[in-house]
């Protein structure tokens, strides 16, 4: 079968960006990412793979992107969960609870914070800076309405506790015997050790 034309592609490059992810995304989740060749996603997006590259520096820049993509769906998704709590401490609680249930569940999110992915995430670029940046993207706004409200203990750092906060969701994903979001034993935990370092 011939590849289809370059044209399927839009002329607008963040379009076309868009297109080639959505390809990836699609070839990645039926291949798995260590499996997914760009020959792979070309063909998924009807283009050539030299068509890929000029979009997309390597493999490792279009998994990024990707990941980045995904993560900030699901962030946005989260957002809108604890949001839905009155108070910081329900907030922090569910909110990463939510996280590590979702971000367990989505392979390609897997890469940044499970420990089984390591290598991979390693030789992905960036990906530590990247899971900060996000967390932070959702996170820091969350903690400036709690210390607003006195809900949080003076001096936080929004950049340093949303560093601490992607450590535990790391911590948490790679527990095998975290899979069941509402084991009230999981709440208690984060309740008596995580918690504290935010309440006043």
């Amino acid at each position: 079968m011939a590849r289809r034309n370059v044209n399927v592609l839009s002329g607008d490059v963040e379009e076309a960006r868009g297109q080639i992810l959505d390809a990836a995304q699609s070839t990645f989740l039926r291949f798995g990412v260590a499996k997914t060749t760009m020959d792979d996603v070309a063909k998924a997006a009807g283009v050539s793979r030299p068509t890929i590259y000029r979009y997309f520096r390597d493999r490792d820049t279009l998994i990024a992107e990707l990941i980045r993509m995904r993560a900030r769906k699901l962030f946005v998704q989260g957002t809108e969960y604890v949001l839905q709590r009155e108070h910081f401490r329900d907030q922090i609680l569910d909110g990463l609870i939510f996280l590590v249930d979702h971000g367990r569940k989505d392979p390609l999110i897997r890469l940044i914070v499970s420990p089984e992915h390591m290598d991979l995430a390693a030789a992905v670029a960036g990906t530590a800076q990247l899971a900060s940046e996000l967390t932070l993207e959702m996170w820091g706004p969350i903690l400036d309405r709690a210390r607003k409200r006195g809900e949080l203990r003076p001096g936080i750092d929004n950049k340093k506790a949303c560093e601490w906060l992607g450590l535990v969701k790391l911590i948490l994903v790679g527990r095998l015997d975290f899979d069941d979001p509402t084991d009230p034993a999981h709440r208690a935990m984060l309740a008596d050790y995580v918690l504290p370092a935010f309440l006043p």
